[in-house]
């Protein structure tokens, strides 16, 4: 009888500590990543000065780039100044989100890996498969290898605004209702939902669910940290965004395409979006738990706490789906129209609130 075996890509080294980042060049060293110090730094413009200015003297050997603006253009400049810059062991991102994912399709198209270091737990896109970059057109996901290494030093996590931590809770806890739609659509369409990538993003949602500490605590940051990077990696297992990405990112990006000056957080949209959806999905209890965490921790469990009517409710709801053709959630399969939309919104506020 043959034995069948996954094989799925998976960082080389997680490092997830305080301290981490004193010991970086170590790691690097250590994890054959970078042999021979030869690395591609990629910063922001902005806040990336300091961490170069407190990291160059360890990396002598090492280049720095601050095209990483977050752009599908900076994102091309970063990889063109790579490639003719020299050649590298690795490209390391060094910042937030939009670093991380300007720094992993550059890398992509210079055909070296990405070490993600991490300043901050906004989102789960710090060991995903996937670059968000913004573009003509509004923002766009671009598949790209996961890294070969993240490192998350809890030391400096603390250090960043509280913002970043709390956006990060809200990722992660609409895993519950992005796993959820995926069953749906598995049930009503056919559609094939891979059970481990599922468990992967399920548990980690829980596991930060109903983690008693607070932002401030190591212990719950660790937490949030490892459960960011294991929905990233329910991402490549799964091939696809689909464990961690339902009518929750929908909301989320309806929100961002309708409004885009309000700029509120993606994880602050995401976590809302999530707890509405499950709502919706009919498990009140799990919604009122969702919505119990997320205020616990200062996030937003009401549209009008994110700047919106219920009226911009109502037309994010009613537009999300075209965020993502193809994509089957309980907002497709409910198709509500606006008079319902605005009476489900009401009995959720209703539910959340008491």
């Amino acid at each position: 009888m043959p034995v069948l075996t996954r094989l799925m890509p998976a960082p080389v080294v997680v490092d997830i500590r305080a301290g981490a980042l004193d010991d970086l060049a170590t790691i690097l060293t250590d994890q054959r990543i970078a042999p021979t110090g030869k690395l591609a730094f990629a910063i922001s413009g902005g806040s990336g000065q300091a961490l170069k200015e407190r990291f160059a003297p360890s990396f002598p050997g090492a280049d720095w780039f601050d095209d990483a603006d977050g752009t599908i253009d900076g994102a091309v400049k970063l990889a063109d100044s790579i490639k003719r810059a020299g050649r590298y062991d690795a490209v390391v991102s060094l910042g937030g989100g939009k670093v991380v994912d300007c720094a992993k399709y550059a890398a992509a198209r210079v055909g070296l890996p990405l070490v993600a270091v991490a300043t901050n737990l906004a989102h789960d896109g710090l060991c995903s498969p996937v670059a968000t970059l913004d573009n003509d057109a509004g923002r766009g996901s671009y598949g790209v290898p996961s890294p070969i290494g993240v490192v998350i030093d809890l030391d400096v996590i603390r250090d960043a605004p509280a913002a970043f931590v709390r956006a990060g809770i809200g990722d992660v806890i609409c895993k519950i209702s992005a796993v959820a739609d995926w069953e749906l659509s598995q049930k009503v369409n056919g559609e094939a939902v891979d059970g481990l990538a599922a468990a992967m993003a399920r548990q980690s949602a829980h596991a930060v669910l109903r983690h008693p500490g607070g932002i401030g605590d190591d212990e719950f940051l660790s937490v949030l940290a490892e459960s960011l990077v294991m929905c990233g990696l329910a991402m490549s297992v799964a091939g696809d965004s689909r464990p961690a990405s339902g009518a929750c990112h929908e909301i989320c990006h309806a929100f961002d395409l309708l409004f885009p000056k309000r700029n509120s957080p993606h994880g602050d949209q995401c976590g809302f979006g999530g707890t509405f959806a499950t709502f919706l999905r009919g498990d009140v209890d799990t919604a009122k738990e969702m919505a119990r965490t997320l205020r616990r921790h200062g996030l937003p469990v009401l549209a009008s706490e994110m700047g919106y009517s219920d009226q911009d409710l109502v037309d994010a709801i009613l537009f999300a789906p075209q965020t993502r053709p193809g994509r089957y959630t309980i907002l497709e399969h409910l198709d509500l129209s606006a008079d319902q939309i605005r009476d489900a919104y009401a009995d959720y506020a209703k539910a959340v609130s008491s």
